[in-house]
């Protein structure tokens, strides 16, 4: 049964967000296709299946609220609003990239509409995000930061220091653990004792939420509110949200016959697709909507294949540019 938040959602809001999660769907799907062409510069870290959690979190942001981000970063880029094109043009090591084609896949920038970076160091951005914050507090900004990372990074150090320094300070900073249940190829609770991320959380003195990790409506709602407890100076928030990745920890291929898998959780997982849940939301309104969905999809797919001819005919960068943007 739908909430009042939910039912109180515009058909235009719907198909809005229907269409922000089935983009970045194609776009991975996409990039896995084309990597097999051997013509990108960079490993990729795919983010199919975890699409819901950066659209439902970046519908209650700004443009001058920042985001940082890991190496799974292409989701939380593009819900943010980064370019499809320089994303592109950064995976084939391209001049016009978002990062000159010097970073790939897990240096994603766009300055822009407040996408400050992602880096593959575990835990490397959590500090960065705690001190953008404490920046826009003592400036008296209101904007949140926020900051995207998996339960692997949750056993990094850094991690609880930046969480206790933000509570101390009651800092305007959103942490947001997307916890699909794996460390590369380690799971949870090979890990971890018996106990739940979120709760840990708390007993730093956090106020914590969670909501179904694939579910992009009730992530709405649960956010919505605490976002704008952190925007009005009453501290961090604490976010964990249960997902899973369909594809290879790194890379585009399928590896479920690595078995590292318990047999038929892929499968499970994939029949709690974000997509097709939001998807049957919006059909169980009883009108016929295929027409609207076609449309969404062409349109996504000619956006796609304009971003890659932009890549392939960008130029790459020369040598005269190597030093460039060198400081030490």
């Amino acid at each position: 049964m739908s909430s009042k938040y939910q039912r109180n959602l515009l058909e235009t809001e719907l198909f809005s967000i229907y269409a922000q999660l089935l983009r970045i769907r194609r776009i991975e799907e996409s990039i896995a296709i084309k990597y097999l062409e051997w013509e990108m510069r960079c490993p990729v870290h795919l983010s199919i299946g975890q699409e819901a959690i950066p659209v439902g979190i970046s519908t209650h942001l700004n443009t001058e609220d920042h985001v940082y981000s890991n190496h799974r970063s292409h989701g939380h880029y593009f819900a943010k609003g980064g370019s499809l094109k320089r994303m592109i043009a950064e995976l084939y090591g391209k001049d016009a990239g978002c990062c000159g084609g010097r970073g790939g896949s897990m240096h994603l920038i766009d300055l822009e509409v407040g996408f400050i970076g992602s880096t593959p160091i575990v835990g490397g951005t959590v500090p960065l995000a705690v001190g953008d914050a404490w920046s826009a507090k003592l400036k008296g900004d209101e904007r949140v930061s926020v900051i995207y990372f998996g339960d692997g990074c949750f056993e990094e150090g850094v991690l609880h220091e930046s969480m206790n320094f933000a509570i101390l300070h009651k800092l305007p900073v959103i942490f947001i653990c997307e916890n699909n249940g794996y460390s590369v190829y380690t799971q949870l609770n090979e890990r971890q004792p018996n106990r739940k991320i979120i709760d840990i959380a708390k007993a730093h003195g956090m106020d914590t939420h969670t909501a179904e990790g694939n579910d992009v409506l009730s992530i709405m709602e649960v956010s919505c509110g605490a976002i704008e407890q952190a925007r009005n100076g009453n501290g961090p928030q604490f976010f964990e949200f249960q997902t899973y990745r369909w594809l290879e920890h790194c890379g585009p291929d399928d590896d479920d016959h690595l078995n590292y898998r318990p047999q038929g959780e892929l499968s499970t997982w994939k029949e709690r697709c974000p997509i097709e849940k939001l998807k049957n939301y919006i059909t169980t309104k009883g009108l016929d909507y295929e027409a609207k969905f076609q449309s969404i999809e062409s349109e996504i797919e000619i956006e796609i294949s304009e971003a890659f001819a932009y890549a392939k005919n960008s130029k790459t960068p020369t040598i005269d540019q190597l030093e460039n943007h060198i400081y030490a």
